[in-house]
């Protein structure tokens, strides 16, 4: 397995970051201080000069023009028009040239409590509305299918700026870890219908633990001097280098009955695509079964802490109120748990229903190994956590900086978010659960995987509480029967612009 320095890939911009770096080690501890996670989010530096930003992002008049009215109206040929159109009007003025790195950035106004719509204006100062899209109104994918496809279209019809903006277009996305992982999930489909080159995306971290910003060099909370910030954020996501990042993709199977209020993170499988995943995954789903997919690229966990999300989730929705940014969600978060049994289990509560291998059984495939293998659940383990990333709980560590020795004698090896591996620890209790993220004492180290799948049965349990990037739901489960959920690599890696410079 490589280790570290640079590895040669098609990346597909051609602005000198060709290359794909390693992405970083999970070795080094999460636990950070208040200077270099001021510094990572940009607050203090090089001061960035506007014009010169302008030049090195903006496009041309007449493709960011083209690209606005192709997403707005849903069109590429309404925006190959309008790109005529705004030549026409800049007859006898001196053509532009190719952008540099052309920077198209995507913000979530419903995050960081109430610098989203700030940032939103801030951003149109500096690079024009016109290459700024809101979240609330403009889906990643109708960017994605028309946006990308307008330039693709004039770069077909012979205008090399459209051409030289494709190749070098990245994006950048102003939100939490869930709405990286919805553009992630939309740029993914470039490869699927064979566009590439796929945009590398940088973040602007205004999410509550923002773990994919932390994991990236893009820091942890947005920063308080962050007008400044801002065109510091753009210039790293025209420079900085490029690193790749694993994706998974999870595969539910259940025997009947459906998931109520499902996250957008999961699909319900057509009967049109059950053959596709079959095919994917090297198993055949049942005909009669009801399925369900979703890709994640932090974590997925079972158990107390996701129906702590849970119901963290609906007090928010229920109170939006409460939630005025990331510090007010973190109190409401921990004072949540206190109230849903983690720390202390009701008396009343049947003593078998405690720990998780009651209702699930662990299989797992290792490197280069093409059997399922069962693992033994340690009986204490009330949720379990299968991590990409090494930064968990907003900038937690919970699997360890493991000693060489340590990692021999279990069979591990050190761990990278673009290894093709997972690794799954168990939480106790509550009060176990705190000293881990406090990084007092390690998680329950239980094994690292290529793939793994969950048999889950009710027995008196008659539902389980999953999350997946974040995003919770409750899985119904049937006493008799068994609900699977199979998890298995994507194909491809998505790009990662790394902010740390």
């Amino acid at each position: 397995m490589e280790r570290a320095g640079e590895v040669s890939a098609a990346a597909g911009n051609g602005n000198g970051n060709g290359l794909v770096r390693r992405a970083p080690s999970t070795a080094p501890s999460a636990r950070v201080s208040i200077w270099e996670s001021v510094r990572a989010c940009g607050v203090w530096g090089k001061e960035v000069d506007k014009a010169e930003l302008r030049r090195q992002v903006v496009m041309p008049l007449h493709l960011r023009r083209a690209v606005a009215v192709a997403v707005a109206t849903k069109d590429e040929a309404a925006g190959v028009a309008a790109a005529s159109a705004a030549k026409e009007g800049q007859e006898g003025e001196e053509e532009e040239g190719p952008t540099v790195a052309p920077v198209v950035v995507f913000v979530n106004s419903r995050s960081g409590g109430r610098h989203g719509p700030e940032l939103k204006v801030r951003l149109h100062e500096l690079i024009t509305e016109e290459q700024v899209f809101d979240l609330s109104v403009v889906k990643p994918s109708d960017f994605v299918h028309y946006g990308l496809s307008c330039l693709e279209r004039l770069a077909d019809q012979g205008d090399n700026c459209a051409k030289a903006a494709r190749e070098n277009i990245r994006i950048v996305v102003a939100g939490g870890d869930g709405t990286v992982g919805w553009m992630l999930g939309c740029l993914s489909d470039l490869y699927k219908t064979k566009r590439e080159p796929v945009p590398p995306t940088g973040i602007i971290p205004l999410g509550t633990g923002n773990d994919l910003a932390r994991s990236f060099g893009w820091g942890g909370s947005f920063p308080f001097g962050w007008r400044s910030a801002v065109k510091r954020y753009l210039n790293k996501a025209a420079t900085g280098p490029i690193c790749r990042l694993d994706s998974w993709q999870t595969v539910i199977q259940m025997p009947e009955g459906e998931i109520q209020e499902l996250p957008y993170s999961l699909k319900k499988v057509e009967p049109a695509d059950r053959l596709e995943i079959s095919q994917e995954n090297g198993s055949e789903l049942p005909e009669k079964a009801s399925c369900y997919k979703g890709v994640f690229y932090n974590y997925l966990s079972i158990g107390m802490d996701a129906q702590v999300a849970y119901g963290f989730h609906h007090l928010r929705d229920e109170k939006p109120y409460l939630a005025q940014g990331p510090v007010a969600n973190k109190l409401i978060y921990a004072g949540y748990s206190c109230t849903q049994g983690w720390f202390c289990t009701p008396c009343t509560a049947s003593p078998q229903l405690r720990g998780l291998r009651n209702i699930l059984r662990l299989y797992i495939k290792k490197a280069n190994c093409s059997e399922w293998e069962q693992v033994q659940m340690p009986s204490s383990v009330r949720s379990l956590v299968v991590l990409n990333l090494y930064n968990y709980g907003s900038g937690r560590h919970p699997w360890g900086d493991l000693k060489p020795e340590y990692l021999e004698k279990r069979g591990f090896v050190e761990a990278h978010s673009d290894d093709g591996l997972l690794e799954i620890f168990g939480l106790k209790e509550g009060w176990h659960a705190s000293f881990v993220m406090a990084e007092l004492i390690k998680a329950k180290h239980i094994a690292q995987a290529a793939a793994i799948k969950f048999e889950m049965r009710g027995g008196e349990w008659n539902r389980v509480y999953v999350q997946m990037d974040g995003e919770p739901w409750k899985q119904p489960l049937i006493q008799e029967q068994s609900t699977i959920l199979e998890i298995n690599k994507v194909p491809y890696h998505s790009l990662m612009i790394n902010g740390e410079q």
